[in-house]
């Protein structure tokens, strides 16, 4: 069975993280599965997207293992295509978030136009605690939405904050339990796959088309930044310890 879920119906496209054994930690097979799925959204006639997980969990963010052997190479990795293809999706994208979302797990919402979260929703950036920097323009919109205060503390410091914080700071739409997450999101989606596609498209490109060169310039000195990093001895102690299950040690670093 697929590790991304795709079902289509009455012009919404549902996508699943679907790899709960691992917290849906995202690999590059996974990756590419979403990068052409959002491609394609772009040209068929899809009215809506829902991205959800499970109602224990979104996802982990990447699959470490996984990403250290196949390290993005190039603006033209399935990482980097799936973030520009919901960066710039047009049509309208829903997301249910429900327990954790770590990493590219939260700052994939930040392109989202609707975010319903659960409860036990648990959202983390912590970038900078594995010698990484900010992706997906997060570094650009975390501070926009957040304020620079709350942004350094989700993004210098990585500390966790929970679904009433986020959706005080306009991360999320609404709160609600876990098992009604998913089946909220579809419902909204479905609402929006009943209006005029013109409509629908024309108004999201009014509200984000003046950010959009901005947030892929972002994406693009993130990306390069952010391989500068990965080969530098604090990624590679933070990967160590992860995997070794310990404490890193960044005093050398």
């Amino acid at each position: 069975m697929s590790d991304i879920l795709l079902h289509r119906e009455a012009g919404v496209l549902t996508l699943t993280f679907n790899r709960v054994e691992r917290k849906n930690s995202i690999n590059v097979a996974m990756y590419d599965a979403l990068a052409t799925a959002f491609e394609q959204v772009a040209q068929d006639d899809t009215r809506a997207v829902v991205l959800q997980g499970h109602e224990t969990v979104f996802s982990a963010g990447n699959d470490l293992d996984d990403f250290l052997r196949n390290k993005p190479a190039g603006q033209e990795s399935p990482v980097f295509r799936f973030l520009r293809g919901i960066a710039t999706c047009p049509k309208p994208v829903v997301a249910a978030v429900c327990g954790p979302a770590v990493g590219v797990g939260t700052t994939l919402l930040l392109h989202c136009d609707l975010v319903y979260a659960g409860d036990n929703a648990a959202f983390s950036m912590p970038f900078v605690n594995l010698g990484l920097c900010p992706e997906a323009a997060s570094s650009l919109l975390v501070p926009r939405m957040f304020g620079m205060h709350r942004a350094a503390e989700a993004l210098l410091l990585g500390e966790p904050f929970f679904a009433e914080a986020a959706l005080e700071v306009g991360l999320v739409n609404r709160v609600v339990a876990p098992a009604e997450c998913n089946a909220l999101a579809l419902s909204q989606a479905r609402k929006l796959a009943t209006k005029p596609l013109s409509s629908l498209v024309t108004t999201k490109r009014l509200m984000k088309g003046h950010l959009q060169q901005a947030v892929l310039r972002q994406m693009e000195e993130e990306g390069a930044q952010f391989g500068r990093l990965l080969t530098e001895p604090a990624a590679r102690e933070a990967m160590t310890a992860f995997m070794e299950k310990r404490k890193p040690d960044f005093s050398k670093c």
